[in-house]
């Protein structure tokens, strides 16, 4: 069993995250959640917050002393779901002022799978230029971008096809959606 961080941010899209832990703990992953305040705020408004419960912890935002906040700590990779454009600037800046970042830049240091889903459209520059340094400093940018090839009928299948992105780029196999070959 692997640890993973997941990180919410305030950007709409908790769904998102709620499946991300659903399916890493179905895999039989341990989750350490981190909130940021508002991404708790916009997770409840979106009635998403319950689905948070079975975190196997949640970790304080601000609590710099956490393990995740260590090179030294154990935790696979980690993915922030959704990830706002203010917490996608500081993670692209090195400016690492809270939890969530600061295990975001461990990731990154260490070489580890850094998932960074954003969700907020369209894209200024600034934007565009923080998401080329995250990605030309080791992360993976999966935007909140679903396909609907597989043609979906719930919103949890439209959902999890960018869930299995998320997974995949954590180099966990995927479980979620059919191969190619076999929606053809």
């Amino acid at each position: 069993m692997s640890r993973f961080i997941l990180g919410v941010t305030g950007a709409s899209g908790a769904i998102y995250a709620a499946r991300t832990l659903w399916h890493l703990q179905r895999l039989g992953h341990s989750v350490s959640l981190i909130f940021t305040e508002m991404g708790k705020s916009v997770a409840e408004f979106e009635g998403q917050i319950e689905k948070f419960k079975s975190a196997n912890c949640v970790l304080d935002v601000h609590n710099l002393f956490a393990d995740c906040a260590s090179g030294s700590s154990d935790f696979s990779g980690m993915a922030v779901v959704p990830c706002s454009m203010g917490t996608l600037g500081k993670m692209a800046n090195g400016i690492a002022d809270n939890l969530l970042v600061r295990a975001a830049d461990v990731c990154l240091k260490e070489r580890r799978p850094l998932v960074v889903v954003p969700r907020e459209m369209p894209f200024n520059l600034i934007h565009l230029q923080n998401m080329e340094k995250l990605s030309l400093a080791g992360a993976s940018i999966v935007a909140a971008s679903p396909s609907f090839y597989r043609k979906p009928t719930t919103i949890e299948e439209l959902v999890d096809s960018v869930v299995a992105k998320i997974l995949s780029q954590l180099h966990l196999p995927n479980e979620i959606v059919s191969d190619w070959e076999k929606v053809r």
